[in-house]
């Protein structure tokens, strides 16, 4: 744990948007009000991309795809590890400047763990984290896997990066399209790297999607620079 207080802080959003989301502009301003430093959206689409790099100016990796991050700087290089032939997993991943070296963002969205594909991706999910600097990794995404079930108990002994979100729950958050103020399956994590400590985390409201927003507050243990100097880590 770190003080809300401590310097070099960063605000993580993750969030699956949902394909059919119709309340987009929900969605935007809501990401905007956060202020945050990442942004990671599962189930991604073009017209939210637009809208968010249009009212921002942020900058985006995976603009193509279904899983984009969004930041205020642009990335300073992007070491995508190959994958296996013909595998299943969906991954973006980049490296970001801040005061105290690069963070490398990864984020990604899994199948249903009854699904004949999650294991292959399991098995490919590791191998990509392995193959990148991990000390101020940030994972983040829709796992579709709770923090009781068996596949994300090997995922968390096994990634070398700590699960952060302390188990929130965030979908449902509809059903048939109606408001659901309860959820019940904490199923969207962010993991962190050793060179950070957790400020805070909290879930954020319905935005019109399935599942909710989850916001992560981390700080750095090792904060470079001036004595008594403080300043964002992104």
């Amino acid at each position: 744990m770190a003080p809300n207080g401590a310097c070099g802080q960063i605000k993580i959003v993750q969030f699956n948007s949902q394909r059919t989301n119709s309340e987009l502009s929900r969605v935007v301003s809501w990401l905007i009000d956060q202020d945050p430093d990442v942004v990671t959206i599962s189930e991604a689409r073009s017209d939210l991309r637009d809208t968010l790099l249009a009212r921002t100016g942020w900058n985006v990796a995976g603009r193509k795809g279904s899983l984009m991050i969004f930041t205020r700087h642009r990335y300073i290089i992007m070491r995508r590890p190959p994958l296996p032939p013909q595998s299943e997993l969906n991954y973006a991943n980049a490296s970001y400047p801040s005061p105290g070296g690069p963070i490398e963002i990864v984020t990604t969205h899994l199948s249903w763990p009854t699904s004949a594909t999650y294991a292959s991706q399991v098995r490919d999910l590791k191998s990509v984290v392995a193959r990148l600097p991990r000390e101020r990794m940030i994972l983040t995404g829709d796992f579709n896997s709770t923090p009781w079930s068996g596949s994300l108990r090997g995922l968390d002994s096994e990634l070398g990066l700590t699960r952060r979100d302390r188990s929130i729950a965030t979908y449902p958050a509809s059903l048939l399209g109606t408001p659901w103020p309860v959820p019940a399956l904490p199923i969207d994590h962010v993991y962190a790297g050793p060179g950070w400590a957790t400020v805070s985390v909290e879930r954020g409201p319905w935005l019109g999607s399935d599942h909710y927003p989850l916001v992560v507050v981390l700080a750095p243990l090792h904060q470079p620079g001036t004595p008594g100097a403080c300043e964002r880590g992104m």
